[in-house]
């Protein structure tokens, strides 16, 4: 199990005890602030740790729906856009509008960790509002494993979150001619 270390100094009342146990191998520091009952530590368990509020979007999101097999290099993380700023190597931050932040937030499991990720159907439309940001080549594998899931995707849902965008129509009309 992960903790903070604010959880260990509720449990533990002192550093010096904390330290203790860390000597023992009863605990193990995994990184600044983040501790565990265990050495090896799934990494997606020491992020949604660290970054409790953030929801795996973009490239991570496409990877972990099965819609491509391309590797993100870093895990694209949203965060609203007035929260504070992450310095993580391992991580992309993308902010997005409080209004729209929550839009199609889900959970999966990967690894045997619980992650917090846009759905399917989030992930379409930014795909969309992302096209000409992403490769070409890579646009085109995801947008076509879309075409072979569309029976699959709750269309109702998709039509309820193009509603919140200002950008609606354009968003339609793209994804009526693409995928459907």
């Amino acid at each position: 199990m992960i903790l903070l270390y604010k959880e260990l100094i509720k449990q533990y009342k002192s550093d010096y005890e904390i330290k203790q146990l860390i000597k023992e191998g009863k605990i193990f520091k995994i990184e600044r602030g983040i501790y565990s009952d265990n050495n090896n530590v799934n990494y997606l368990e020491v992020l949604t740790k660290k970054y409790p509020n953030a929801i795996f979007t973009l490239d991570s999101a496409f990877y972990y729906h099965n819609l491509t097999d391309v590797i993100p290099e870093k895990e694209c993380l949203a965060l609203k856009r007035n929260s504070t700023k992450i310095s993580d190597d391992r991580v992309k931050v993308v902010y997005y509008q409080d209004n729209l932040f929550e839009i199609g937030k889900s959970t999966l499991k990967i690894n045997g960790v619980d992650i917090q990720i846009y759905d399917k159907e989030r992930m379409l439309i930014e795909l969309i509002r992302n096209r000409k940001t992403l490769g070409f080549d890579y646009y085109k594998e995801i947008i076509g494993n879309y075409r072979e899931i569309k029976d699959s995707l709750n269309t109702k849902k998709i039509a309820e979150y193009i509603s919140k965008f200002a950008i609606e129509n354009y968003l339609y009309d793209v994804i009526m001619k693409e995928v459907f």
